[in-house]
């Protein structure tokens, strides 16, 4: 039998090759950290986005277009129904796309999809929404039969369109400003660029030479077509 001592020894050799072995060992864990999946785990509402004036215009643009087609949905008999039909088409549409565009916004859905200009998106949506909801209000104001549904349709209809057309104008300024603001940016860029090539003398001796190489090989060029033609007959 092993002594103690001899046992101890044994027991520290092992452990110490193991520790080596395992430092050695390509399957080692690793500690870096493993990406968030882009599922729907991160997201977050954006309070300040529904506390500012686009949140509260795009809550109002929804509720007043949703009880606007609710009114519509009430009425039971028309005669003409073009009017009831394409209030019911304009206020069902916005209601659908401004809701969309409502969760988009409020929860930041938007800054995962940077290929679709959002600012342009909703510029249109609420110049159409304004435009349509004016028609359609006032078709159905000149073709309604008087009735108690009919006549709260038209007033939510037209507090839409003033909803959206406020939306729209607030939207146009805001994309204006982004315009300036990228063509500023740009001219920026430019400045800063420029400035970068006149500060550094190697890239000046850089177009020198090559001015001085482009001047050298013009020089060098073949002879005129008149010796050409010499040559070519003798």
């Amino acid at each position: 039998m092993r002594s103690g001592e001899e046992l101890d020894g044994f027991e520290g050799e092992a452990s110490s090759t193991s520790m080596i072995s395992g430092a050695s060992s390509p399957y080692q864990p690793t500690t870096e950290p493993v990406s968030q999946r882009r599922g729907l785990a991160g997201l977050r509402c954006d309070p300040d986005y529904l506390r500012g004036a686009f949140g509260r215009l795009k809550v109002a643009q929804v509720i007043l277009a949703l009880i606007a087609f609710i009114c519509i949905e009430t009425i039971m008999k028309c005669s003409p129904c073009e009017g009831l039909y394409f209030f019911e088409f304009v206020s069902c549409s916005a209601f659908v796309v401004t809701g969309v565009l409502l969760i988009m916004f409020g929860l930041n859905l938007h800054m995962r999809i940077p290929q679709i200009n959002w600012n342009l998106t909703d510029l249109v949506n609420t110049g159409l929404s304004t435009f349509f909801f004016f028609i359609a209000s006032i078709v159905l104001a000149a073709l309604n039969h008087r009735t108690g549904a009919e006549i709260s349709a038209v007033i939510f209809g037209f507090l839409a369109t003033a909803a959206y057309g406020v939306n729209t104008f607030l939207a146009v300024q805001k994309w204006r400003v982004s315009v300036h603001q990228q063509s500023t940016n740009d001219y920026i860029r430019a400045r800063t660029e420029s400035r970068d090539v006149d500060s550094r003398p190697e890239i000046q001796r850089l177009d020198t030479f090559s001015y001085s190489t482009n001047i050298t090989v013009r020089k060098k060029s073949p002879t005129s077509p008149l010796s050409l033609n010499h040559w070519q007959l003798a």
